[in-house]
C-alpha cells in the first residue's frame, strides 16, 4: 500500500490559533503571550482571553497587542470561575484551522507549533499530540507528563487503537482541528467546573479522531507549588476538590461509554484506580477527621458502580487492591498501610494476614479481600517493602536496610541483593552507588547494612531508590519505607559540619536533607527560625 498524500488543507503552511486564558495573572502572562508569537509563521493569530482580571493583566495585554498585529485580546465581562469558558470564547473567536491551548502560567517551547501541525499533515489527522514536560519552580527540575504515549512518533487511525490516550487528560499539549471541533459540538463545560479538561478530552476521544503523536516537546506546565494562590489542580486540600475530580472522572466515562467507545471507557475506570486514587490516598494520612470520612464516602459511591470487569485482569495490582479495601470498609482504616500501598512504586506493610485455609487477604478482619493473586504476579511487580533507617554518625554513617517476606515469594526467588543509590531532588545526580546482599533474619525478614558518606552527598535533598535484583534474574524497583530518625550534626572533615535530617515523604519513602558546612546549617537554622515566627500567636494562618 502506498502512504496516503498530506492533505493539501492540511500542511504546515496553514496556521494555528493560540488561545491564552488568564486571571489575575499579570506576572506570568506576557511570557506565555510571547511564546506562542515567537513560534513563528505556524502561528496565525494569539488570542489572549482575560477572564475579567482586576490586577491590570488587561492593560498589559492591550499595550502587547498594540504592537503585535498577530495578538487580539479578548476581555471578559465577568468571570466565569473556571478554565473552561474562557477556552470556549476563545474557540469561538479563532480563524485559523488548527487551535491550541495555553495557560498565563505555562510557555510553549520553540518549535512546538510546527511540530504539530507538520504531524497533523503527514498523518492527516484531526488532533495531533506531543509531550508535556512538568517543570517545578524554582528548582527548575522537569518530568515527563506520560511519556510512554509519546516515546515515538504515531498515527492511530482511532483512539481505541491505544487506550492509554485516556490518561492523558491535558488539553494543552495538543493540536485540534478547528472545523472537528465545531462540527461535533466539543467544547470545555462552562463555569466552575474543575478538571474541565478530563471531560473536554473524553469528548474528544469520544468523536474518534485520527491521532497523531509525536516525541517532541510541544508545552510546558510551570508547576509553583509555593504560589500564594495554588492551581486548581493543587489545591487538594479541601473535599470539595476530590468530589469534583470524581464528578469529571464520572462523566468522562459516561461519556466515551455514551459514544460507544467501550474500551476507552473502561481504560478510563482503570485510569481512575491507578490515577487519582492512588495519588489522593498517598495525602489521606495528612488530612483531619472530617476530610477522610468525606473521602472515604465519596470514593465509595463513586466505585460502588464499577463492576466485576473494572476489577480485571490484574485484582492485586496496587490502585485495584486500594480500591477494593475502600469498597469493603465502611469508613476510614489503615490509612498509614494504604498511603504505603499507593506509592510509586507500591508498598505492601505487613501484616501478611491468611484465612485459616491459607489464603493470603488484606486483614483478618477484612478477609474479603483476596491478595491470592500476589502468589502467582511476577516478583519484578510485586509491592515489596523494604524499611530504611539512616543513623548519622561522625564517621561512618549507617543505612539498615530490612526487607519483609511477602508470602514466600522472595525465598521463592532464591532471595536477592539490593543495588543503592541516593537521587538528588533537584537535579537527579546520584551519589553512594553500591551493592549490598540480603540476608535471612528472622522467618519473615531479610537485612542488609550500608555505609554512608554523608560528605559524599553535600548540601541537597536526596531520595534513596533500591533496585532489588533476585538470583532467578528478577529485578524490581523499589523506595524503601522510612523508619523515624531524627535530625543531627555531625562533625565532617571535608565540610566541617553537616546538618542531616533523615524524614518520610508524603508517600512514606525514605529521603534525607543535608546542609554542609557552617554556612549551611545557619541557613537552615534561619529558615526555621523564620517559619516559627509565622506560626507564632496571633499569626497562624
Amino acid at each position: 500500500m502506498h502512504p496516503e498524500p498530506p492533505d493539501p488543507a492540511l500542511t504546515p503552511a496553514s496556521r494555528v490559533t493560540v488561545v491564552v486564558i488568564g486571571y489575575n495573572d499579570r506576572a506570568h502572562v506576557a511570557d506565555a503571550v510571547r511564546s506562542a508569537l515567537a513560534q513563528g509563521p505556524a502561528v496565525a493569530e494569539v488570542i489572549a482571553v482575560d477572564d475579567c482580571s482586576t490586577d491590570g493583566s488587561d492593560g498589559l495585554l492591550a499595550r502587547l497587542a498594540a504592537g503585535e498585529p498577530r495578538l487580539r485580546v479578548v476581555r471578559r465581562s465577568a468571570n466565569s470561575g473556571g478554565c473552561g469558558t474562557p477556552r470556549n470564547t476563545g474557540i469561538d473567536a479563532a480563524t485559523a484551522p488548527y487551535v491550541m491551548f495555553l495557560d498565563s502560567d505555562d510557555v510553549l517551547p520553540p518549535g512546538a507549533a510546527d511540530a504539530l501541525l507538520t504531524a497533523a499533515a503527514e498523518g492527516r489527522a484531526e488532533v495531533a499530540g506531543g509531550l508535556c514536560v512538568r517543570r517545578e519552580l524554582p528548582s527548575g527540575r522537569e518530568q515527563p507528563w506520560q511519556p510512554g504515549l509519546y516515546a515515538a512518533p504515531a498515527v492511530l487511525a482511532r483512539p481505541a487503537r491505544r487506550p492509554r490516550l485516556v490518561h492523558d487528560t491535558l488539553c494543552v499539549n495538543k493540536l485540534y482541528r478547528t472545523g472537528f471541533l465545531r462540527a461535533h459540538g466539543i467544547r470545555f463545560p462552562e463555569g466552575r467546573f474543575l478538571y474541565e479538561d478530563f471531560v473536554f478530552t473524553a469528548r474528544v476521544l469520544a468523536a474518534n479522531p485520527r491521532v497523531a503523536l509525536v516525541p517532541d516537546r510541544v508545552y510546558v506546565w510551570q508547576v509553583r507549588r509555593s504560589a500564594a494562590r495554588p492551581s486548581l489542580s493543587l489545591d487538594r486540600e479541601h473535599i470539595g476538590n476530590w468530589a469534583a475530580r470524581v464528578e469529571a472522572c464520572a462523566l468522562a466515562y459516561a461519556i466515551l461509554l455514551g459514544a460507544g467507545q467501550k474500551e476507552l471507557a473502561r481504560a478510563a475506570r482503570a485510569k481512575f484506580l491507578d490515577h487519582e486514587l492512588r495519588m489522593y490516598a498517598r495525602e489521606l494520612p495528612l488530612r483531619d477527621a472530617h476530610y477522610r470520612r468525606a473521602w472515604w464516602a465519596r470514593t465509595r459511591e463513586h466505585l460502588a458502580d464499577y463492576d466485576a470487569a473494572d476489577w480485571e485482569p490484574d485484582p492485586a495490582a496496587p490502585g485495584r487492591l486500594l480500591g477494593r479495601v475502600v469498597l469493603a470498609s465502611a469508613g476510614p482504616r489503615d490509612l498509614p498501610r494504604l498511603r504505603e500501598l499507593a506509592a510509586r512504586p507500591a508498598r505492601l506493610l505487613p501484616p501478611y494476614a491468611r484465612t485459616p485455609g491459607g489464603t493470603p487477604v488484606w486483614s483478618a478482619d477484612l478477609p474479603q479481600v483476596s491478595l491470592a493473586p500476589l502468589l502467582t504476579r511476577p516478583v519484578s511487580a510485586l509491592p515489596l517493602t523494604v524499611d530504611a533507617g539512616l543513623r548519622p554518625r561522625a564517621r561512618a554513617s549507617l543505612l539498615r536496610l530490612r526487607l519483609h517476606e511477602l508470602y514466600g515469594r522472595v525465598a521463592g526467588a532464591g532471595g536477592c541483593v539490593a543495588d543503592v543509590e541516593w537521587r538528588a531532588r533537584e537535579d537527579d545526580r546520584t551519589r553512594g552507588r553500591t551493592t549490598v546482599p540480603f540476608t535471612p533474619s528472622g522467618a519473615d525478614t531479610w537485612a542488609a547494612r550500608v555505609p554512608v558518606d554523608l560528605a559524599e552527598l553535600g548540601s541537597g535533598t536526596w531520595d534513596l531508590r533500591l533496585t532489588l535484583r533476585f538470583a532467578d534474574g528478577a529485578r524490581r524497583e523499589v523506595t524503601a519505607h522510612a523508619l523515624p530518625g531524627r535530625r543531627r550534626a555531625v562533625p565532617s572533615a571535608v565540610h566541617g559540619v553537616l546538618l542531616v535530617q533523615p524524614y518520610a515523604t508524603h508517600s512514606g519513602a525514605l529521603a534525607v536533607r543535608v546542609a554542609a558546612g557552617p554556612r549551611g546549617v545557619l541557613r537552615v537554622a534561619r529558615a526555621r527560625l523564620n517559619r516559627l515566627l509565622d506560626c507564632g500567636p496571633g499569626r497562624r494562618r
